[in-house]
């Protein structure tokens, strides 16, 4: 009886269930295979893995196309983009910016259309800090020269040379792009640069001031001049090559003018920092004590004939 049991057919409840969660499962009677006569469930595994992995695209896409909203600009994430480059990037910018030439656009050969702030805040902030130092050494080194000169260390020149460095960065950008987007709307023509990409390139165009000032402390006045001009000159034409493209299809009268613009407001800059920042104090007037008055001898004798004639 025990040998009739064990060759009787037996329905597993384990392969009821999974027969019951996978109506598409094949099954099998293994007879030649299996001596006891036992049911095989061969399971569609082709069928299960592939409705797994079809869940997990359907989470993956889910969770890309799930975007986040973006931050507030009073929020630290709305900054951050700005200033996520690496240093060969910012290198690199510094480099296009010191050698201008027709045809070769700083933004589209530099920036590629990622501009940052972190090149020229910094740049703006060396700038200054530059500045307010080699004021006052060049005040030292006039006094050594010429002891006549009085010199007190002016830390005002700090805040003045921040001052106008920022603002020059910021605002003149800000109305250049303003201008840029009315004239779009006028005349329909190529479409200016981003407001961060104007600064971008205010930014960095300042860069060529910074070993500037260091040689203006050679006591050298058309030396000095000299190297104020280059530097003008070069910073000056890396912005007209940059915005040629932009306003080359505009009237020609009004291209010639804002660009006619941008190169005044760059001279005065660089000739501001230079009258300003390294101007010598003028010599020290010294009050000289007044000669001493010479009294005539018809004043002095009356006093000294009563004594004369006392003694005698």
């Amino acid at each position: 009886m025990a040998a009739a049991d064990e060759l009787a057919f037996h329905e597993f409840e384990e392969a009821t269930n999974l027969l019951a969660e996978t109506p598409d499962a094949v099954t099998t009677r293994s007879d030649q295979l299996s001596p006891q006569g036992h049911v095989t469930v061969a399971m569609g595994s082709s069928v299960g893995y592939r409705a797994e992995e079809e869940e997990e695209e359907e989470d993956k896409t889910a969770l890309l196309q799930e975007e986040k909203p973006p931050p507030g600009f009073w929020t630290f994430g709305y900054y951050q983009s700005f200033f996520d480059v690496d240093t060969s990037q910012v290198l690199d910018r510094i480099r296009g910016s010191l050698m201008p030439r027709p045809g070769h656009n700083f933004v589209r050969h530099h920036l590629h259309s990622r501009p940052d702030l972190y090149g020229p805040f910094w740049i703006c902030a060396t700038l200054a800090f530059v500045l307010a130092i080699t004021g006052n050494l060049t005040l030292v080194l006039a006094q050594r020269r010429d002891p006549s000169i009085h010199y007190s260390p002016q830390f005002h020149k700090v805040t003045v040379a921040g001052i106008a460095i920022y603002c020059y960065a910021w605002l003149v950008p800000l109305a250049l792009w303003g201008f840029l987007r009315w004239r779009q709307n006028v005349r329909h023509h190529v479409g200016p640069y981003t407001f961060l990409e104007t600064v971008s390139i205010y930014g960095y165009s300042l860069f060529i001031f910074i070993p500037t000032v260091v040689l203006w402390l050679i006591p050298v006045p058309w030396l000095q001049w000299s190297f104020g001009a280059l530097a003008l000159a070069l910073s000056a034409s890396g912005l007209v090559f940059t915005l040629w493209p932009v306003v080359r299809e505009d009237a020609r009268l009004v291209a010639v003018a804002l660009l006619s613009t941008v190169v005044l407001l760059h001279a005065l800059l660089a000739t501001g920092c230079k009258v300003y920042f390294f101007q010598p104090l003028p010599p020290e007037h010294v009050a000289l004590p007044p000669p001493a008055a010479s009294l005539s001898p018809n004043i002095l004798l009356p006093s000294i004939l009563p004594q004369s004639m006392a003694t005698s």
